[in-house]
């Protein structure tokens, strides 16, 4: 049963593969945790002096995230007149240094453990922030700001890089204790509230205000539903990650004989999720759309 104490994070890093779980085991890698080891040691391949790759398959889709995320960077660039196209843009850099830092510290290549421990910092720092830019690219629509001006990006680099800074550092200081204000051994085990908050409950209010603010500019604003079709199945698809990475997870570890988890199957999933959110912000910079008169100059869309 996961521990659902707020701040406690000991429940959930015995369930699944999460890199915040680097930062409580001190070793940098989720096998031989000792006292937190997981119900199914993830070891993957074998390599020598006792080392293990362990989650090649999550590291294959982590190198095949960086490449869509690219081809979707020159996508965009392509639709030159498409509204929020440079926040997009934004958001899927984001998406590329999660997806390069989870090479490292979900996939398992052993480095020497601050190395991982640093990768880790700079991982959950950027799930924080790539999440709240998409956040911010739900509101661009509503053109409460011009798209793309100085001031727009400014507003969006501005807070992501406070949002990053401020989980990266917490992150690290729990890491390697520079205060001891954030180390775990204050409340063991496997307990921060600030990366509870940060890398946590953060990023699921940022999806979920996304969605909403989504819904209503296709729904009030655009009158359509086709592009509710790729919005519900961005949803789906990432809460169907979060199935296999905290609830199928120890089953494909035990049935694979610690070769593979659920980790694999969420990148690929959240990778799924992206494409589908990019194509929904695709969809609906279109300029066919129906615009009421009323709103026919100034408007998002159109």
């Amino acid at each position: 049963m996961v521990n659902t104490e707020f701040g406690n994070f000991f429940g959930f890093c015995q369930e699944a593969t999460l890199p915040v779980c680097n930062l409580f085991n001190g070793t940098g890698l989720k096998g031989g945790n000792g006292e937190f080891s997981a119900q199914c040691e993830l070891k993957g391949i074998p390599l020598s002096n006792g080392r293990y790759l362990t989650n090649l398959g999550s590291i294959i889709v982590c190198g095949l995230a960086v490449l869509v995320s690219f081809g979707l960077l020159f996508l965009s660039e392509r639709k030159k007149a498409a509204v929020g196209r440079r926040e997009m843009q934004l958001f899927l850099l984001g998406y590329i240094i999660v997806s390069i830092c989870e090479i490292f510290t979900v996939g398992g290549i052993p480095l020497n453990p601050k190395v991982v421990l640093g990768f880790t910092a700079v991982h959950l720092a950027a799930i924080a922030a790539t999440t709240w830019m998409l956040m911010l690219n739900g509101l661009v629509g509503f053109q409460l700001l011009d798209d793309g001006t100085a001031i727009s990006m400014l507003l969006v680099l501005g807070s992501a890089a406070a949002v990053f800074v401020g989980t990266g550092y917490i992150a690290l200081d729990t890491a390697f204790s520079w205060t001891g204000r954030f180390a775990n051994s204050l409340q063991p085990p496997n307990y921060n509230v600030g990366l509870y908050v940060l890398y946590w409950l953060l990023p699921l209010i940022c999806l979920v205000v996304f969605f909403l603010l989504e819904t209503v500019l296709v729904l009030r604003v655009l009158g359509e539903r086709k592009p509710m079709l790729y919005l519900i199945g961005a949803a789906l698809l990432f809460a169907l990650g979060q199935i296999f990475q905290f609830t199928i997870s120890k089953y494909i570890c035990t049935g694979t004989s610690g070769k593979i988890d659920g980790a694999l199957f969420e990148t690929l999933f959240t990778l799924l999720s992206v494409m589908a959110v990019w194509t929904f912000w695709s969809s609906i910079t279109e300029d066919d759309w129906p615009v009421p008169p009323e709103t026919s100059t100034g408007t998002p869309y159109g």
